[in-house]
């Protein structure tokens, strides 16, 4: 069952921290000028191990704002990507039309949750080294800091591109108004230089008490993936050998990598924490919100969401379905992440798939036998929550994480960095390998490229990577762009323009800093 976060239980009491700091003045009567003992200021904290744990407790807590990965976030990754037809035209779908301009919601919403992240572990940064306590705990602190930083920066660079680089508190810079935009190559360096840190610091594990707190392998894991993602190709395979060590393993079961119960499994490196607390707040990570799976209504099937929704592209399915297990039958990871009208079943893992959604619904019984729309159904979790729909119990009522980085990523990440430097070896067919394997696939022979790319998505879809695989590999314009019908249920890619690729840098930023030459809009917007 579900582990008893720390993480997760006092996140909420922290995050009015961040607002009391603002809300300490002073007074030009040196009588007046005293630090009221019942507020919270930068003066008064920062002094003791327990403040630098509700310091990086509070750097976490904008991963589950519903402005990021508690729901909006969904919007500027899998729903910009070549599986989801988002349906309706909206901030839910903009980005993926490419028509996300500078005064769009979804962008600015994120670019304001990402930069909390940095300006926060920034702060601890910048003051937890002047405090007195335990060195070890210290260490892992600071390592989490540099974690959460150069996480943040990597989403950052690969969403807007060109972002000021900030590595001290906003308070400490002399003119914020004038910080120029930084060159890509320099984030880049960066968040190696920041992820090497936090491999040094950060402990292999954390008590079960605190799971979902990063770890050197999460750390480790993440450099390797930043240096695929600049083709850096043999620093990516070191990376990633030094976790596939045996410390991580495949679950034997695909589907228990999307589920409540089997939260912080064995293999995985990196997930979102988060919970349902019944709270229905909108926007802010502080103590009244939220901070559950709200991104669920946004995969779920038409008929079990009040929200647009989407519908998944026929190709996607077809590439699932083109090849059958060892068995004769449909790849089980087809029943964990669609919905779609199939009546047969596949025997793996001792039980009988079948494709069931909410209260083991059958699509027959959901729609008709002749519909042929397939849905979304990774994260919905029906065989164990129990719940009606995705928005049984309000937007927050669902409790599974979001998995971030798993082993079998990094197996697919190492088997594409071995290819690109040597080839379809052994070396890399092992590791693309023992992925199928899991779902009882044979195993290849020989690969190319696209098999790795065809295993990405069978493996991924609806994890945040498809997208920026495509951007990565230089294929958005000519997968996506030049064919308009994957975006047909939104207008398609008619407001496609060169560098919208990447996201519009929000207007608030652009109104708000007096660096005319040193900050400037994305190319295309």
């Amino acid at each position: 069952m579900k582990n008893t976060n720390r993480i997760k239980t006092i996140i909420k009491g922290l995050l009015a921290l961040i607002v009391l700091f603002a809300l300490n003045t002073n007074c030009s009567d040196d009588v007046l000028n005293q630090n009221n003992p019942n507020v919270l200021s930068p003066t008064l904290f920062w002094k003791t191990a327990d403040d630098a744990n509700k310091g990086i407790i509070g750097a976490y807590s904008p991963f589950v704002a519903i402005t990021y990965y508690s729901r909006f976030e969904i919007f500027l990754s899998d729903y910009r990507d070549d599986v989801v037809n988002g349906f309706n035209t909206s901030d839910r779908t903009a980005a993926g039309a490419f028509n996300a301009t500078a005064d769009r919601n979804a962008p600015k919403w994120m670019w304001e949750a990402q930069f909390r992240g940095v300006s926060r572990a920034n702060d601890v940064l910048f003051n937890v080294p002047n405090i007195e306590m335990d060195a070890s705990q210290k260490d892992y602190i600071l390592g989490e800091a540099y974690f959460i930083r150069a996480y943040n920066y990597f989403q950052l660079l690969n969403n807007f591109l060109n972002v000021p680089l900030l590595t001290s508190p906003v308070s400490e810079i002399e003119a914020p108004d004038l910080i120029p935009q930084a060159p890509p190559a320099d984030i880049w360096a960066q968040i190696e230089e920041d992820l090497k840190m936090a491999q040094s610091k950060l402990p292999p594990s954390w008590p079960a008490d605190e799971l979902g707190r990063a770890t050197e392998g999460a750390a480790t894991g993440m450099l390797g993936k930043v240096f695929l993602y600049q083709e850096k190709y043999a620093e990516a395979k070191a990376e990633f050998s030094k976790v596939m060590d045996g410390r991580y393993k495949l679950m034997d079961d695909y589907a228990h990598n999307f589920t409540e119960e089997f939260e912080n499994n064995q293999e995985s490196l990196f997930e979102i924490q988060m919970v349902a607390d019944g709270n229905q707040g909108w926007g802010a990570d502080n103590a009244n919100s939220g901070s559950g799976s709200a991104y669920q209504p946004d995969l779920a099937p038409v008929g079990y969401t009040n929200q647009n929704t989407m519908r998944v592209n026929q190709w996607a399915l077809d590439l699932f379905l083109d090849e059958q297990t060892i068995n004769g039958e449909v790849d089980p990871r087809t029943y964990t992440t669609f919905f779609w009208n199939y009546q047969d079943s596949t025997q793996y893992e001792g039980k009988y798939l079948k494709s069931r959604t909410y209260l083991n619904t059958s699509y027959v019984d959901a729609y008709s036998s002749t519909d042929t729309n397939i849905y979304g159904n990774k994260y919905a979790d029906w065989a164990f929550n129990g719940k009606e729909q995705s928005l049984d119990g309000g937007w927050h009522g669902a409790a599974n994480n979001l998995r971030i980085l798993r082993y079998a990523d990094i197996l697919l990440m190492f088997a594409e960095a071995e290819f690109m430097l040597n080839g379809s070896t052994s070396v890399a067919l092992d590791a693309i390998n023992r992925v199928r394997a899991r779902v009882d696939l044979e195993p290849h022979a020989s690969i190319t490229m696209q098999d790795i790319d065809d295993e990405r998505v069978k493996e991924l879809t609806f994890e945040r990577t498809r997208y920026f695989d495509l951007l990565r590999w230089g294929r958005v314009k000519s997968r996506i762009v030049d064919n308009p019908e994957l975006k047909s249920e939104s207008g398609g890619t008619g407001s496609y323009k060169p560098g919208r690729e990447y996201l519009a840098i929000p207007l608030t930023e652009i109104d708000g800093n007096n660096n005319e030459e040193g900050f400037k809009q994305n190319p295309g917007y």
